[in-house]
C-alpha cells in the first residue's frame, strides 16, 4: 500500500463527560443543578493540574485513511509490517555522519531484517518522509535535540534521513561547548539540526559529553540555565530524559558543585525526576515563544534486558533476537510507567498554561522491537574481558537502536507533527 505524503496534526482537547441517569421529568431541575455543580467542580480542579488526570500522550492526527478520506488517527497505536521494498529509508554505508554506537552492520551484524520493518498505525498511514519538504520547513530555522544518547541516536537518524538531499559542499558538522553541542548545517537552507548533551536536562555531574560514566550520579534539580541558554532560541525542540533515571534513588544537590555549603540528599527517583522536570517546565513557560516554537518530549525508550519478559530463555536478553514481538500491547520490565506518568502530569500543566508541548509516544511501538538493538554489534569503547567474550549477553547493548531502524520511525512520526 502506498502511503500518503499529506499529514495535518490535530491537537486533542480534554473532554468532560458525565454519566446519564434516567429520572422522572419532575426532577429535571434538580438534575440540572447537580450537573452544573459537577461542571463547576471539574473546572475548579482544572485550575490545579496536580489534581486532574494528565492528558494521555497519544494525541491524534488528521491523516488520510485507506479510503482517502481525512480521519482521526492515533499514530502510536498499530503494528510492525515487514517491508523490504520501501525500507530502509537510507543505507548505513551511505550516511556520512553515521555513529559507531548504532552502526550495527559496520560492526558485523549479518541479519539485516531489522532494517525493513515499517510502522503501520491502525486506520491510517504515516506520511512518507520527504527530506526536501522538511528542509524547506527548516529554512532559516534551528532544530535541536536535547537529552541523552538515545536522543543523539535519533539526531543521527534525522541527519541520515536528510543529508542525501544536500550536495556535499553545502553541508557540514560543527562542534561547540566542549563538544556538548553538535550542529549539522544545511547551507542552502540556512538550517541547522543540532544535538545537545544534557542527559538529566538539569545540571548533573554527568554533563560531560564523554566522561560521564561515574560511580555516583548527582543532579542539581533547580539548576538548568547552563543548559537552557544553549537551546533558548531554537524553533523546534525535541527533548528526552529517561535512561539515566533507571535506579531507585538519586543524589540531589542544593548548591553548586564544589561549594562547601552544598546540601546533598538521597531522593527516590520518581520524586527527583518530577523535581527536575518541574524546573524544565518552569523554564519553558517563561522563556519559550509560545507562538513560534514547537516543543516535543520523546517518551521512554524501552530496554530489552530480560528475555523472560517475552517468553525467551531466562538469563538472556536481546542478543541474537531477530524478530519483533507480535503480541499487541506487550509491555516488558524495561519500561517504568511511573516515570511516564510524571512526564504526562508536567506536560498537562504546561498545556493549561498555554504551552502546547507534544509527547512523541514512541514507547509502545518500540516495546515490540527486541530485535533492533545493537547487542554486540557496535564499537566497544573498552577492551572486553575473556569472561565477557565467552558470554556475549553480558555486554550486549539492549538500550540503543541500530540504524537504519527504529529511530527512523520516531523521526517519521516527528516529521508528521512538524509538518
Amino acid at each position: 500500500m502506498e502511503r500518503t505524503q499529506k499529514g495535518e496534526i490535530m491537537v486533542n482537547k480534554a473532554e468532560i463527560t458525565s454519566a446519564t441517569w434516567g429520572v422522572r421529568s419532575s426532577f429535571n431541575s434538580l438534575v440540572a443543578l447537580l450537573v452544573a455543580s459537577v461542571i463547576v467542580a471539574v473546572l475548579s480542579l482544572a485550575r490545579d493540574g496536580s489534581q486532574l488526570r494528565p492528558l494521555p500522550p497519544n494525541d491524534g492526527a488528521s491523516l488520510q485513511g485507506a479510503t482517502g478520506a481525512a480521519t482521526s488517527c492515533d499514530l502510536f497505536s498499530g503494528r510492525w509490517v515487514y517491508d523490504n521494498e520501501s525500507y530502509p529509508l537510507y543505507e548505513e554505508k551511505r550516511c556520512a555522519f553515521m555513529s559507531d554506537q548504532v552502526a550495527c552492520g559496520k560492526f558485523g551484524r549479518k541479519d539485516l531484517k531489522y532494517r525493513h520493518w515499517r510502522w503501520q498505525p491502525h486506520g491510517c498511514d504515516i506520511p512518507r518522509f520527504n527530506a526536501t519538504r522538511l528542509l524547506e520547513r527548516l529554512r532559516n530555522r534551528r532544530m535541536i535535540y536535547v537529552g541523552d544518547s538515545l536522543n543523539r541516536g535519533q539526531w543521527v537518524s534525522m541527519i541520515c534521513l536528510v543529508e542525501s538531499s544536500i550536495p556535499p559542499y553545502l553541508k557540514w558538522i560543527s562542534y561547540h561547548h566542549n563538544h556538548s553541542l553538535i550542529a549539522f548545517n544545511a547551507m542552502e537552507y540556512n538550517a541547522t539540526i543540532e544535538f545537545y548533551w544534557a542527559p538529566m536536562l538539569v545540571e548533573s555531574n554527568s554533563d560531560h559529553p564523554y566522561n560521564h560514566h561515574l560511580p555516583e550520579r548527582i543532579i542539581r534539580v533547580q539548576a538548568i540555565e547552563k543548559h537552557a541558554k544553549v537551546w533558548s532560541d531554537a524553533d523546534i525542540l525535541v527533548f528526552n530524559s529517561y535512561l539515566w533515571w533507571l535506579r531507585p534513588e538519586m543524589k540531589v544537590l542544593w548548591g553548586s558543585f564544589g561549594s562547601p555549603g552544598g546540601i546533598y540528599k538521597m531522593v527516590p527517583v520518581p520524586r527527583a525526576y518530577e523535581m527536575a522536570l518541574n524546573t524544565w517546565s518552569d523554564w519553558l513557560e517563561v522563556h519559550i515563544n509560545k507562538t513560534k516554537a514547537q516543543v516535543f518530549f520523546v517518551s521512554m525508550s524501552p530496554t530489552h534486558d530480560r528475555a523472560e519478559d517475552w517468553g525467551g530463555v531466562d538469563g538472556h536478553n536481546c542478543y541474537q533476537e531477530m524478530e519483533p514481538i507480535i503480541r499487541e500491547g506487550y509491555s516488558g520490565s524495561g519500561s517504568k510507567p511511573e516515570l511516564m506518568r510524571v512526564v504526562e502530569t508536567v506536560i498537562y500543566r504546561l498545556r493549561t498554561r498555554g504551552l502546547g508541548v507534544q509527547i512523541l509516544n514512541i514507547t509502545q511501538l518500540s516495546e515490540y522491537r527486541k530485535d533492533a538493538h545493537p547487542s554486540i554489534y557496535k564499537r566497544q569503547w573498552h577492551p572486553l574481558s575473556q569472561e565477557q567474550l565467552a558470554n556475549p549477553t553480558s555486554y550486549s547493548d539492549c538500550f540503543h537502536w541500530c540504524l537504519p531502524g527504529v529511530s527512523d520511525v520516531w523521526n517519521e512520526l516527528l516529521y508528521a507533527y512538524i509538518l
